[in-house]
């Protein structure tokens, strides 16, 4: 007998039941296809935050939590991290393969010679208060692109316009980064060297003045380097969805990148690293370790250890194991473990993969915990930390809304809901309703 490939909803209030197709993945787990539920049962799939939802097939990220997984195009990430550079990342990432060394070449010359920005960009950037966040900076910059890079002049959904979008958004993004970064510091913007490597640039952006120029060492160019590629695409993520609902309208790509900005701009996304610095400035030293480590096991206490365990991994996050040698590196190149911060960091990370309460809950260090230790040896400040991470993440952005705008059966985001409010009511004159509390207490002004 053959083997159904199909599984049968039964409505248990009339005895009905409905047949749905089973599609099975390349790897990891099958997807039931429910694209009909509505139409055959009238219901609606309740699914909040979509955690058991597939919204898309995808050929580009793979995650596996359950055993620490991480595939792009089918390359573990350690392997792509220990052997390869960001740039060859990229390309991986957005062809599907990794470059030939001719490859390499011309895709690296092609990022190299459009890092410049339009100079009217530049005096965009004087419209903001000088102590706005950087990444509010970012999420305008970004989506000001689009009026230099109009559907009036490119055609977005050819493969001439995809590139466009592409090139213009890889190489520009470090370098509206470190201006952004700039303009909070007061400095006067850098321009980007075509000397340089990819991270060599984006530091040599962040931290040469006109006074002096910033020379990168191999452990800071390493750790950084590392770090984008670490970073650089997750899946179906918060920022990557709303890229791709963003993307799904028709938008042109430079609007979706900014709507992904604005997204992991979430400090329950991209602000993780942040609340890792927090956290070790609230323990405070190594002698109240031991106090705080109890408040993270006490399920009362709302203290929890940033930067420990993961949402998606359930066993270890496999990009923190790259990227703890490459952290460990630079501290040591930069003599700043003996400083009381990382020598805190240093000290919790040893107990915590000691502790027996850990190991059983596998609340092992994850990217977060190293990448803010590493973004905070560099020298930058906790603001930076999430615009570094839009750096590293916009590959990830442009190849899932590439791939996207190339399905042939593409359509427009649109969930349904659970309603819960009220049914049709009668309109009441104004002179008839009844004062109820204010949604904003107190006088709005």
């Amino acid at each position: 007998m053959k083997k159904k490939t199909s599984i049968t909803v039964i409505d248990n209030r009339n005895g009905k039941r409905f047949e749905f197709p089973v599609k099975p993945g390349s790897y990891g787990p099958d997807v039931a296809d429910l694209t009909t539920f509505f139409s055959k049962t009238g219901m609606f799939v309740y699914d909040p935050g979509f955690t058991s939802t597939a919204s898309c097939s995808s050929k580009i990220t793979f995650i596996d939590g359950d055993n620490g997984t991480l595939l792009h195009r089918g390359y573990k990430i350690e392997d792509l991290a220990e052997n390869s550079d960001y740039t060859e990342v990229c390309y991986l990432l957005l062809n599907g393969e990794l470059p030939s060394k001719e490859n390499k070449v011309k895709f690296r010359s092609i990022l190299t010679h459009h890092t410049m920005l339009h100079e009217q960009i530049l005096r965009f950037y004087s419209g903001f208060r000088r102590d706005s966040h950087p990444m509010a900076i970012m999420v305008g910059i970004v989506g000001a692109l689009s009026s230099f890079y109009s559907e009036k002049i490119y055609d977005f959904s050819s493969t001439e316009g995809k590139w466009v979008a592409v090139s213009r958004l890889l190489a520009k993004l470090p370098t509206m980064a470190a201006m952004a970064y700039k303009y909070s510091l007061g400095q006067p913007f850098i321009y980007p060297k075509n000397d340089l490597t990819y991270a060599e640039n984006f530091l040599h952006m962040l931290f040469s003045t006109p006074c002096g120029e910033y020379r990168a060492s191999k452990a800071s160019v390493d750790a950084l380097d590392k770090l984008l590629i670490l970073h650089a695409d997750h899946e179906q993520n918060a920022s990557t969805s709303t890229v791709k609902i963003a993307g799904s309208s028709g938008a042109n790509p430079f609007a979706c990148v900014s709507a992904g900005v604005a997204s992991l701009w979430g400090p329950a996304h991209g602000g993780a690293n942040e609340s890792v610095i927090r956290m070790l400035r609230q323990i405070e030293n190594e002698k109240n370790i031991s106090k705080f480590i109890e408040r993270a096991k006490d399920k009362n206490d709302q203290f929890r250890l940033m930067g420990f365990g993961h949402r998606v991994y359930k066993n270890y996050d496999p990009r923190a194991n790259v990227l703890r040698k490459y952290c460990h590196n630079l501290l040591k190149e930069t003599d700043n473990f003996n400083l009381p911060l990382f020598r805190l960091a240093n000290k919790l990370e040893e107990i915590a993969l000691n502790d027996s309460y850990f190991i059983k809950k596998k609340l092992y260090p994850n990217v977060d915990f190293y990448s803010g230790i590493i973004l905070k040896a560099l020298g930058l400040p906790e603001s930076m930390f999430t615009v570094i991470f839009a750096v590293a993440r916009t590959v990830g952005w442009i190849s899932q809304w590439k791939e996207m705008t190339e399905e042939t059966n593409k359509k427009i985001s649109r969930p349904r809901q659970l309603y819960m409010g009220n049914k049709h009511r009668k309109f009441v004159d104004i002179d008839k309703r009844k004062n109820i509390k204010q949604m904003f207490p107190g006088e709005i002004k």
